[in-house]
């Protein structure tokens, strides 16, 4: 039996506006994991991929060019040169939640890839995994910025600015998030879809929300480098406003939002796509309680705490 684990992400800055060229942040969250468990499969069998959490299936000789399970299994033994595998059997379990803007996706299919490389005793950097990984983004997202694979894939923050640079940096004072579940499955696809219509119908107001927000970005990633907690609140604050005027945010988030900040928190947006999903507060220890209680009162259907260090 061999495993391979990956950890769920959250977009700390800088969603919807990487896509568009600019820069982002995400960060790993190691409370939640995606695990891939390879045995021995029935004779004659090839390789068969089972996840049970979802009751699905899948026979990768058999299945279709667009099964993201299928997909990484099939671009993974390529990579290593295994093209035509022995009879094996990837069990798939996640605690990641889905279609919450946590990398659910992402996670299951770097779990894969650590399991496969580790099977056939080989080894991957991770920018070969992220790079696989988002084979299979495709298919979920079907115009994905790539940060998802990145970040799990790196396991760091990561700065990213798709196709120019993905930057793993440290962090100079770690620090608490809470992510707070709204409950609502987040349709990435078309959230992402509805936004780029919009954008072409009105490129010069979207693309100063989207330029505003890589400023934030910017300006994030360097007062998490100085420490400066407070700082970074404020632009978790301002990015939120400019992805309610973005279209993606709903009451639900807004309420979270809100809650979290009566609770104390030193900022607090959404997070991944919108119109459902995660959001995220920056808070301290001090105001962990009082913000998990806050967001759970209003509606919050689970609470992670995580330390982005």
């Amino acid at each position: 039996m061999t495993l391979g684990c990956a950890a769920g992400k959250v977009i700390l800055l800088g969603e919807h506006a990487v896509v568009y060229g600019q820069p982002a942040i995400a960060v790993p969250v190691i409370e939640v994991q995606a695990r891939a468990t390879i045995e021995p499969g029935a004779a004659g069998q090839g390789v068969v991929v089972w996840a049970p959490d979802i009751g699905k299936r899948v026979v990768v000789r058999e299945a279709p060019d667009d099964d993201p399970l299928a997909c990484i299994v099939r671009h993974t033994l390529q990579k290593m040169s295994h093209g035509r595998a022995s009879d094996l059997t990837i069990i798939v379990t996640s605690t990641v939640p889905i279609a919450r803007g946590m990398g659910s996706g992402a996670a299951v299919s770097t779990a894969i890839v650590r399991a496969l490389t580790r099977h056939f005793d080989q080894w991957l950097p991770s920018q070969a995994v992220s790079d696989l990984v988002y084979q299979a983004e495709v298919i979920y997202h079907g115009t994905p910025s790539g940060i998802d694979n990145t970040v799990i894939a790196f396991e760091k923050p990561v700065y990213f600015v798709r196709g120019v640079t993905r930057e793993v940096f440290w962090v100079g004072k770690p620090f608490l998030l809470a992510i707070g579940d709204t409950g609502i499955e987040s349709p990435t696809r078309e959230v992402v879809g509805d936004l780029r219509q919009r954008y072409h119908a009105d490129p010069a107001g979207y693309g100063s929300l989207f330029e505003r927000a890589g400023v934030i970005a910017v300006g994030a990633r360097a007062a998490i480098a100085q420490g400066q907690v407070d700082a970074l609140g404020l632009l978790l604050d301002e990015n939120h406003g400019l992805l309610q005027q973005m279209g993606v945010s709903c009451p639900e988030l807004d309420r979270l939002v809100a809650a979290a900040r009566d609770g104390g928190a030193l900022g607090a947006k959404l997070s991944g796509a919108g119109w459902g999903g995660n959001m995220i507060a920056l808070i301290t220890e001090e105001t962990r309680g009082r913000v998990d209680l806050m967001l759970r009162l209003a509606g919050a259907s689970n609470v992670i705490i995580t330390e982005v260090r």
